[in-house]
């Protein structure tokens, strides 16, 4: 999971373009932030990007903890499931191609979150795209139907959004984008971006360990 020259190049003229970062803006948070400007190109994500307290600490231990995932489409389920397989190997669920009846006031994606959400409530939730399946899911939430280990929200709403609001609002660990821009590949980006990190800390720790192990056989 290490950086390519372009990406690293890339990243640093990112550094270069925002003047100061934002307060209480953590050096995990910014990771995750400078990401979504790479894919995006777009510096206004600096400040639409929210983080809830622990989030990404919270989002990270049901990574290693190989959490399910849950994602409302297919586009996101394609981008993560390679870097997965690299790493901690989550089971990745798609909503919208689960087999599921449609009602004429849901989508593929609202209808396959309602079933899946029955059997993973603890999941990883990641609604990027679907306005419909962000709903659904803010329902499932008040209803307390799902306690998600981490929600991640970026669909682009143009009518104001209650439901993403009240996500903002909750005791739910969340990363939102607090504004009508989203989309799939802001999710992708920050899920990305999380799993780098958290893998990142997974082998300093695990050569943290060894480390200890040799020094205390060499003592014997």
């Amino acid at each position: 999971m290490n950086l390519h020259f372009t990406e690293a190049s890339s990243l640093a003229i990112i550094d270069r373009q925002i003047n100061e970062r934002e307060d209480g803006v953590s050096p995990a948070q910014y990771e995750i932030i400078r990401q979504v400007i790479y894919q995006t190109a777009d510096l206004e994500y600096q400040s639409l990007l929210k983080f809830s307290d622990g989030a990404l600490a919270k989002g990270a231990a049901a990574l290693t903890a190989v959490t399910p995932i849950i994602v409302d489409v297919p586009e996101i389920q394609v981008s993560i499931v390679p870097k997965l397989q690299k790493t901690f190997g989550n089971s990745v669920y798609c909503c919208a191609t689960i087999r599921t009846e449609v009602s004429n006031q849901a989508t593929k994606a609202s209808s396959g979150l309602k079933m899946l959400a029955g059997k993973y409530p603890n999941s990883i939730f990641i609604i990027g795209q679907d306005q419909t399946a962000m709903s659904t899911m803010e329902d499932l939430l008040r209803n307390k139907i799902i306690e998600p280990s981490l929600a991640i929200a970026t669909p682009p709403i143009f009518t104001e959004s209650t439901a993403k609001q009240r996500l903002l609002n909750s005791h739910i660990p969340h990363i939102c984008v607090n504004s009508p821009k989203g989309g799939s590949n802001i999710a992708s980006a920050i899920f990305t971006g999380l799993i780098r990190l958290t893998w990142q800390a997974y082998c300093q720790d695990r050569l943290e360990v060894s480390k200890q192990a040799t020094a205390t056989e060499e003592q014997k």
